[in-house]
């Protein structure tokens, strides 16, 4: 079913044409305690006045007449004008590219801001016919009055329906076809009537069916086949295995990204072994000899917009860590990256206070004194089943040893550290965040590695402007 759809496009020529005969006057005696002459501005409108509202005007009698002079257009035929017709199914393309524009200056920037394609369907050949009727109350006002516009039309008038450089169809002419002088008959009746001369104008115009407009984006995948070795359609846009191979993800120039707290940095692919892997527990570092610099690296492809630009980084589960971004000010290597709450895992355990190694440090011992509520993050085992050999650093008040293997994290409880996650009978994927660094954890049912942030190879994530 054809959607509805209305652009004004007929009545837009109307106005300009309302506009050519919008400014003419007439002399009318002169002007009081002056030899000047008195100018009066004729009034052009479209149609004449309908039955009921000409009957008020008059008080319901026939011993008032219009007002003169006076002009009036109305449109006498629109037909299809079929030598000016094209190629039907013609569809020009366009690619235009904006300026970024600043609403709080209300000016445009010297950077590239969104970019469109704009396609454009043949427009239809149509000829409009206008008639003009000019309202006098003798002859020396027509005189006037068509004396000043019949000098714009020789043969005709050029004029612009809009200012929109990609309306092809703004453009027409408006061309005087024919003059009928008045429409009195000779001889004259006993009665008077406003005497009415009239001008037929033609105007080629185009009526055109709306355009569609793209938006330019960056490709974030290609699909090289539409339906999975079953044959089903909608899995195959979802799932990442296809038919032919694995889905192929494209990131400018391979370029790898890596995710430190709240920023992100882009690397260059083959930079990113100086990385530790995102299995690891440390804070990931900066690549200080990166020279990669944001604004170049997004300027290929459009503009950041701070707090709407966004970076997705996809998941080993197939979900997407989505943030907005802007460029850090002070070092444009990095982007800040607000993340959305809604996208990032939810931790599914307390928070912990440090990741430590409890052979190395313990309450007191480089690190604060126990307190209630206190949790870590165990790197190594501590203790012994049989007690032989105490951890004393974890002794609690009561005087027993802690107990506890690798992965495992430990909780004070006021009197005593007990083992609140027990690793090795935990399956389940949990997640939990270190207060300390504000890094999050996930517990794959095997290890600890951190949840999203780290490095981000080419093709796992990707850039929406």
């Amino acid at each position: 079913m054809q959607q509805f759809f209305y652009d004004e496009q007929i009545r837009r020529f109307l106005l300009q044409f309302t506009r050519i005969f919008s400014g003419f006057q007439v002399e009318y005696g002169r002007q009081e305690n002056s030899d000047a002459a008195a100018l009066l501005r004729v009034p052009v409108r479209y149609g004449d006045a309908s039955r009921n509202a000409q009957t008020i005007i008059q008080e319901n009698s026939a011993n008032f007449l219009p007002a003169t002079p006076m002009m009036t257009f109305y449109i006498s035929g629109l037909d299809y004008d079929r030598p000016r017709m094209q190629e039907p199914y013609h569809v020009s393309k366009r690619t235009i590219r904006q300026r970024t524009y600043d609403p709080d200056t209300e000016t445009y920037e010297t950077t590239q801001g969104n970019a469109f394609t704009v396609e454009r369907l043949m427009p239809v050949p149509y000829k409009l016919t206008i008639t003009l009727d000019i309202w006098t109350s003798n002859t020396n006002q027509k005189f006037q009055i068509l004396e000043q516009i019949l000098t714009l039309f020789n043969p005709a008038l050029e004029v612009q329906s809009t200012d929109n450089f990609l309306d092809w169809t703004s453009l027409s002419v408006v061309e005087l076809e024919s003059t009928q002088w008045t429409s009195r008959t000779i001889p004259i009746s006993t009665e008077n009537p406003i005497d009415i001369c009239t001008l037929r104008f033609n105007l080629p115009i185009w009526i055109s069916s709306p355009a569609k407009v793209k938006k330019l984006g960056i490709i974030e995948r290609v699909i090289a086949s539409m339906y999975d070795a079953q044959g089903d359609f909608v899995d195959a846009i979802i799932n990442n295995d296809l038919l032919l191979g694995t889905r192929q993800k494209i990131t400018p120039y391979n370029y790898a990204v890596v995710v430190i707290g709240n920023q992100i940095q882009c690397l260059q692919q083959q930079l990113i072994v100086q990385e530790p892997t995102n299995d690891e527990l440390a804070a990931t570092t900066v690549v200080s000899d990166s020279t990669l610099l944001w604004p170049a690296v997004i300027g290929m492809y459009g503009v950041l917009r701070p707090g709407i630009s966004q970076i997705r980084l996809d998941q080993d589960d197939g979900s997407q860590v989505i943030g907005t971004i802007a460029v850090n000010p002070n070092d444009e290597r990095f982007l800040i990256f607000n993340i959305d709450a809604d996208t990032a895992p939810q931790n599914s355990l307390p928070a912990i206070n440090a990741v430590i190694n409890p052979l190395a440090s313990g309450p007191g011992q480089g690190l604060p004194a126990a307190a209630a509520g206190q949790r870590y993050l165990l790197t190594e085992a501590t203790g012994a089943e049989d007690n032989s050999a105490p951890a004393t650093a974890w002794v609690g008040a009561s005087g027993r040893p802690l107990v506890a293997s690798a992965n495992d994290i430990i909780q004070y409880d006021g009197a005593r550290w007990d083992v609140a996650f027990i690793a090795d009978t935990q399956t389940e994927i949990q997640f939990v965040t270190n207060l300390t660094t504000s890094i999050q954890y996930k517990w794959t049912g095997a290890e600890w590695i951190k949840s999203y942030q780290g490095v981000y190879p080419g093709g796992d994530w990707s850039l929406v402007l």
